[in-house]
């Protein structure tokens, strides 16, 4: 199997859930802690491609950062949401899952075997 990354962060009970299930299964993945080693803006939009989603889709909305970055705001470009993300790691949903070219978000977390079939 391809060589397997997890964005991860380790106070997140879904980002601990995903690892856990990754464990169970002898896998033991890159752990890349995001929040402490920040994607830059081509990593974030070459993880989107792998995703498939658009950055407003890996944003999470809950977050302060969210808020008080006004990144509600439709006419906000992809650029500028993917720059927001890179200078607010927390804005990123988690857990992510690399496994070669594509990628998976953990939630729930289960959904990271979708990648291991």
């Amino acid at each position: 199997m391809s060589d397997l990354i997890l964005l991860h962060n380790p106070r997140c009970s879904k980002s601990r859930g995903a690892l856990e299930i990754l464990e169970q299964r002898g896998l033991q993945p890159q752990i890349v802690r995001y929040l402490d080693e920040p994607l830059n803006a081509e990593a974030i939009a070459e993880l989107l491609n792998k995703l498939g989603l658009s950055a407003r889709e890996l944003l999470r909305k809950g977050e302060d950062d969210y808020k008080a970055l006004n990144l509600a705001d439709t006419s906000l470009s992809e650029a500028q949401l993917i720059a927001a993300m890179a200078s607010h790691p927390k804005l990123i949903e988690r857990p992510i899952l690399v496994v070669g070219e594509r990628a998976v978000v953990g939630r729930p977390p289960e959904r990271v075997l979708e990648l291991l079939a």
